[in-house]
């Protein structure tokens, strides 16, 4: 039989869709999800969120996606060599070759996941790593003449160039990566660039901008919601015209949510903590309102640092997060 993923738009859910010998179509609801870790803090300027996937697993995350009725393989972490071994190559964009070649293994692990019909789920390791992630989901759906939205929830934008950034620390740097700004290495991971267009990308949470990036969001019209609008419309407003956004002429998705969009109170081991940040249930209800939208692709979480956690709280809560993304309700 042949299968293939589809989006069924008018129940609002993912299917697999089989043709079988008889040529009679087929479908059943997905319900498959495969993690991927990817250890990596050479984004970082802070040391120990290569630790970041360890943390979540021991926190249960793979059991826990289990009890919510999906069938989970693990497919272990991306290969990334330690800082200490390797050579600087650039200023403007520390550990340039190994993040580059760390993001296309990514890219890789992620669309044979989708082409397996699992939905992925990404553990980080800094926020770099979501040049792969995005890269891989849209790998996949360009092959189906598809293009991707994306929902990135953080206190940065994350949207500086080698040019712009203030500390070649290339965790700054993804979202403009992702829309094909900043050095050809990350731009073109996969093959091609853009992964997206500036309409389908949304940043939530922002309350940390440099001025090179303040320059680029303007002049590409991205649709950036502070910390102010936040406080001014509430969360459900927000998130709610995040996937309008998101999901306009899509095939649906990526979530990519750095810890740091929490408020420190909630979630101390980060690797860039802000105060002033997103609540408990303000995150909670993001993620919850993401997965009632029916289009989630894939699903990332980023920057957790055991070594400023406490108790593995911040992995505690990230477990919860991508289970509310998933779909898990209180009834």
């Amino acid at each position: 039989m042949k299968v293939e993923l589809i989006y069924d738009w008018a129940n609002r859910k993912r299917v697999l869709q089989g043709v079988d010998a008889s040529g009679k179509i087929n479908q059943v609801m997905q319900k498959k999800a495969k993690i991927i870790g990817v250890p990596m803090d050479l984004g970082a300027g802070r040391r120990g969120v290569d630790m970041g996937p360890s943390a979540i697993r021991i926190a249960g995350v793979n059991q826990a996606i289990a009890l919510l009725g999906y069938e989970v393989t693990d497919a272990g972490n991306v290969h990334i060599h330690p800082p200490e071994s390797l050579s600087q190559t650039s200023r403007q964009a520390r550990f340039l070759p190994e993040i580059a070649a760390a993001c296309e293994e990514l890219a890789a692990m992620v669309e044979t996941s989708l082409n397996e019909g699992a939905l992925p789920v990404v553990l980080g390791g800094d926020h770099s790593i979501a040049i792969g992630s995005v890269a891989g989901v849209a790998s996949f759906h360009r092959k189906r003449e598809e293009r991707i939205g994306l929902i990135w929830l953080d206190a940065h934008t994350d949207i500086n160039t080698p040019e712009t950034s203030p500390s070649g620390n290339i965790h700054g740097m993804p979202l403009a990566a992702l829309l094909g700004h900043g050095a050809k290495e990350l731009t073109h991971v996969a093959g091609f660039a853009p992964k997206i267009l500036p309409e389908h990308a949304v940043v939530i949470g922002a309350r940390s901008v440099d001025p090179g990036e303040r320059d680029l969001i303007r002049s590409l019209g991205i649709r950036v919601f502070t910390m102010t609008e936040m406080d001014e419309s509430g969360m459900s407003s927000v998130i709610e015209e995040a996937i309008e956004i998101a999901s306009r002429n899509t095939a649906g998705f990526h979530v990519t949510m750095d810890m740091d969009f929490i408020d420190p109170f909630y979630a101390p081991g980060v690797g860039t903590p802000e105060r002033g940040g997103a609540t408990y249930r303000e995150s909670h209800l993001a993620m919850e309102k993401i997965a009632g939208s029916g289009c989630v692709l894939s699903v990332e979480i980023t920057e957790v640092n055991p070594m400023f956690d406490t108790t593995n709280q911040t992995a505690q809560l990230a477990v919860e997060l991508i289970l509310s993304a998933l779909g898990k309700k209180i009834m």
